[in-house]
């Protein structure tokens, strides 16, 4: 069927204001597309601010040092060091009073005196973790340092006479099995970023997230920065300038995580990679394991005291409180915008499929009008990138509809001002009707 010239330039200039139109609601599926990312990025980061509010509040932790104070419990920490006789760590405490040769000088000091936690549930539990071994565990500046603790003959065997069994011989509490130390300049440290602004030196650490991109419930924070250092050893930097949180004690938590409940905890299996804690007890190993059973007294652990200031905390836990609470809320208008964000998209993206119909059925009822426009190869959809929303594939058009349904495509000889033959009134009349 072949059309008047009036007949395609009316398909024409349907096709292009459909084109048109279709190009301006791809630019805003983009504009909307790209507000649900932002929202969603912020809410990722008003989520983390409020569960670092949360952990420094100790929310779900009960403190209980018996109202004991800072040198009290450091007090008792080493006692319970003392207790365990023929140590190398027991040995150490000893000597620190006394004695101060260049071993001592080098030897930072006993790994449970190195860090403190607001909470004695916590302490037992992290202790646990380790084991009496690493609590117990002697740290020292330099690969020197050990060098000189122990000192071996020609055979091999231990010379009981230099080093540290040395200075064991001479005060009567010889050595008495293996013992571990930690050298801070062969540890490996943590190659993540650390909080520079801090004082405690937190590290970075991006933390567990649910497919809905929440945290995982009951989730309190990783433990290794869970420990609060004394002024003395923050100042101490590695050679290579890593402090302890990043050297000695991130190589003996890693990426622990702390849970509020065991139930938490194994929701969250998926989630952990390097073990996990709660603190109603239950303890989940890197390699898989479970540990299960009654606790036990835990001989050693760290200093609890419930007086720990975090230096990167400002103002008092009230003030806290009142920034947990504008960040929840800002989190709830956050979380409507996205709503009304992914409303607004779909109806776009409605409004584009159905104008995308319409214009592919104008085009299939004139395939010949259809064939004159030319689009051209670089006016691409912004919606799927590379491809030309405007073409109809044959077989693949998934908003066809029933031809003639567009509004816009015109019938062919629907002229309103073409009369029909016989009815004009300027048609001139026979003769025999004038």
């Amino acid at each position: 069927m072949e059309t008047t010239p009036l007949t395609q330039q009316t398909f024409e200039f349907n096709d292009k204001v459909l084109q048109d139109e279709l190009h301006r609601l791809g630019l805003k599926v983009n504009h909307h597309e790209e507000n649900i990312r932002f929202l969603k990025s912020e809410i990722n980061t008003v989520q983390e601010s409020i569960a670092d509010l949360r952990i420094k509040l100790g929310k779900g932790l009960v403190i209980a040092n018996n109202g004991t104070s800072v040198q009290e419990a450091e007090t008792l920490v080493i006692q319970s060091i003392l207790n365990q006789e023929k140590t190398a760590a027991s040995l150490v405490c000893h000597l620190r009073k006394y004695e101060q040769t260049q071993i001592m000088k080098d030897v930072l000091g006993v790994v449970a005196t190195l860090g403190k936690v607001n909470d004695d549930n916590l302490s037992s539990l992290l202790s646990e973790y380790l084991g009496i071994d690493n609590m117990l565990g002697l740290v020292c500046k330099t690969y020197n340092c050990i060098k000189d603790l122990e000192i071996y003959d020609n055979k091999g065997i231990i010379d009981k006479k230099e080093g540290i069994h040395r200075l064991a011989g001479t005060i009567g509490r010889p050595l008495d099995g293996r013992f571990t130390v930690f050298c801070l300049e062969n540890i490996r440290p943590f190659s993540g970023k650390v909080m520079i602004d801090d004082r405690q030196r937190h590290l970075i650490l991006h933390k567990p997230r649910l497919p809905s991109g929440e945290a995982p419930p009951g989730f309190l924070g990783f433990a290794v920065n869970m420990i609060h250092m004394d002024e003395a050893y923050l100042g101490y930097l590695t050679p290579n300038g890593h402090g302890l949180r990043e050297t000695l004690f991130y190589s003996l938590f890693s990426h622990l995580q702390v849970y509020q409940t065991t139930a938490d905890l194994r929701s969250a299996i998926p989630l952990i990679n390097d073990g996990a804690i709660s603190l109603d007890g239950g303890i989940f190993r890197p390699n898989g394991s479970f540990c299960l059973g009654d606790r036990k007294n835990v001989e050693v652990k760290f200093t609890v005291t419930a007086s720990l200031v975090d230096s990167s905390t400002h103002g008092s836990t009230t003030e806290m409180e009142y920034q947990a609470k504008l960040k929840n809320w800002e989190k709830e208008r956050l979380v409507e915008d996205l709503k009304r964000e992914e409303e607004l998209l779909k109806q776009v993206k409605d409004l584009f499929a159905n104008l995308k119909q319409q214009l592919m059925d104008s085009r299939l009822i004139s395939p010949s009008v259809a064939k004159r426009v030319q689009v051209s190869p670089t006016n691409r959809s912004p919606v799927t990138p590379g491809s030309n929303p405007f073409s109809a594939t044959r077989g693949s058009n998934h908003f066809a509809a029933s031809p003639g349904s567009s509004p816009f495509a015109a019938t062919p000889r629907s002229n309103p001002f073409a009369g029909t033959p016989g009815n004009s009134p300027f048609a001139a009349k026979p003769p025999h009707m004038r």
